[in-house]
């Protein structure tokens, strides 16, 4: 290797190249130009020594040589990184962040996590998008958004996954419907719909597995859908149906006596939310954002 050692910048470009697959998308995505990319490419290899990709016509590929460097230079950058966030002015730092979340997080402790961002990065634009954990987390690979609190995690390359809280599901109806008194089944709930969350969710597949397990006829029960908290709440307050949904979030309408838990045998797994974001050299916003939101997650669950 050559005297001048290793330049940090050109292992940046070298892992952009190597999760791209292209030349020219890392340097759309490292602010600059293909020549740039190609100049410290060709710099890092005649350093190195050896080829860390084969180029044709069409394709970028890694040598074998650099499939073994790809891992330790990711983690050279990302100590680089973390380094820099350790030392860095919080008060500095400015720019947008694309958050996603999802209507659980919005309920619970959302707010909380936007009043600490005010609070440690006053020059920080937030940017928000309310959607599906599904759609967020397409979203978050396709670089729409920088970070998503989600029903996660989302398994792809290069998204790094936190676990942030878990909130029991439970049954929820206004206390005027019609129901007999005590323990129920879904069975008992047949004259209703039961309102779940977006077709395809977590918490939607778990009820139609505990509507398959129970003792009812098929299609006895109906479930609709929405991936509106908003809408599910404000149906369910007027007594059009029974929902599956974390206690948090109808706290205040339980509390008011608008809505009440009923005690149904059919128990429903947790919903366990994650903080997932792309794990991007030289940008550091969304590293820190999850760490926080970590801590107000930890904090929420303790009240």
């Amino acid at each position: 290797m050559g005297s001048k050692g290793l330049n940090l910048k050109f292992l940046e470009t070298f892992v952009w190249v190597a999760r791209l697959r292209s030349f020219s998308l890392a340097a759309e995505k490292l602010c600059t130009t293909q020549a740039a990319v190609s100049n410290r490419i060709a710099t890092l290899e005649r350093d190195l020594g050896v080829r860390l990709f084969e180029r044709d016509l069409r394709n970028v590929s890694l040598t074998p040589h650099g499939q073994r460097a790809l891992p330790q230079a990711e983690a050279i950058v990302r100590m680089v990184g973390e380094f820099e966030r350790s030392i860095a002015d919080a008060s500095s730092l400015r720019g947008t962040v694309m958050i996603g979340a999802i209507d659980s997080i919005v309920y619970a402790w959302l707010p909380r996590l936007f009043e600490r961002m005010k609070e440690a990065y006053p020059h920080v634009t937030i940017d928000l998008t309310v959607d599906t954990s599904i759609n967020l987390a397409r979203q978050i690979q396709d670089g729409q958004i920088d970070l998503g609190l989600i029903m996660g995690p989302v398994v792809a390359p290069h998204i790094r996954n936190i676990e942030l809280c878990a909130f029991d599901c439970l049954w929820i109806a206004a206390p005027t419907l019609t129901l007999k008194p005590g323990r129920l089944r879904i069975a008992d709930l047949s004259d209703y719909p039961i309102f779940a969350y977006s077709k395809g969710s977590q918490p939607h597949q778990a009820v139609l597995r505990a509507i398959e397990a129970a003792d009812v006829e098929p299609g006895a029960v109906r479930v609709f859908n929405s991936n509106s908290l908003a809408t599910i709440t404000r149906l369910i307050r007027d007594g059009v149906g029974v929902a599956v949904l974390p206690q948090v979030v109808v706290q205040e309408y339980l509390e008011k006596g608008e809505l009440r838990i009923l005690d149904v045998d059919a128990r429903l797994p947790p919903l366990n939310f994650h903080v997932a974001f792309a794990d991007n050299p030289g940008n550091a916003l969304p590293a820190l954002i999850a760490d926080m939101a970590v801590e107000v997650a930890a904090a929420f669950t303790l009240r």
